[in-house]
């Protein structure tokens, strides 16, 4: 019996403005930014998707907007929500590091990162780096769950990173399986089936 693994990214966050906390860095103003109002029934109607139904294992994030999405998942289907950093959004680091490095960059950020994967600001994370550790933690879910549906929920960068794994990037720097690309938008439900440690399909997921 094959393993199914839902990577899904989280729902819209809120927008903030004006002064944040003093004492946070940017590293924990990023971890609390919670969902908007459209995030929050984002999540409810993904939760509805007859794909996330008769879900085994529900894995988040640390993040609060991750946990925010999950909890709708976890509550279809009566489970609890468990959490692992290894799931967490790369560190962006020195946010002044990551303007500089950006300047005249042809593509976004996450596309930037992928095309250099080793680099990284002061106390962040390269693509490199945020990859191994999510891709072991995906290696210990599919040896511990055989032949169940688990849903991972994660962000963007993080679940691009993943998919490198078995996706090549086209010319724009895109995710392409089997000659089509795969995006990931906010929210979007990724499937990866898997017969033990090895892939068989990648496809996305209508929402």
């Amino acid at each position: 019996m094959n393993t199914i693994i839902y990577l899904v990214k989280h729902a819209d966050e809120l927008k903030e403005n004006g002064i944040q906390n003093t004492n946070d860095t940017a590293q924990l103003i990023n971890e609390k930014y919670i969902l908007s109002v459209k995030g929050e029934e984002q999540s409810k109607r993904l939760s509805e998707n007859p794909e996330l139904q008769n879900i085994d294992v529900i894995w988040s994030s640390s993040y609060a907007r991750a946990k925010a999405t999950a909890k709708y998942i976890a509550y279809r289907n009566n489970i609890d929500i468990n959490i692992d950093s290894r799931l967490n959004e790369r560190k962006l680091g020195n946010l002044e590091d990551l303007s500089k490095w950006m300047k005249n960059k042809p593509f976004g950020v996450v596309q930037a990162y992928l095309q250099d994967k080793k680099w990284k600001g002061r106390e962040g994370e390269s693509c490199e780096e945020a990859t191994e550790r999510v891709t072991i933690f995906l290696q210990k879910i599919l040896q511990e769950n055989d032949g169940k549906k688990i849903v991972l929920v994660s962000h963007g960068a993080l679940i691009s990173f993943l998919l490198t794994n078995w996706c090549e990037l086209n010319e724009e720097m895109k995710l392409v399986f089997n000659n089509k690309i795969i995006e990931i938008k906010e929210p979007s439900v990724t499937k990866l089936t898997f017969d033990k440690q090895k892939l068989i399909s990648i496809e996305s997921i209508e929402i």
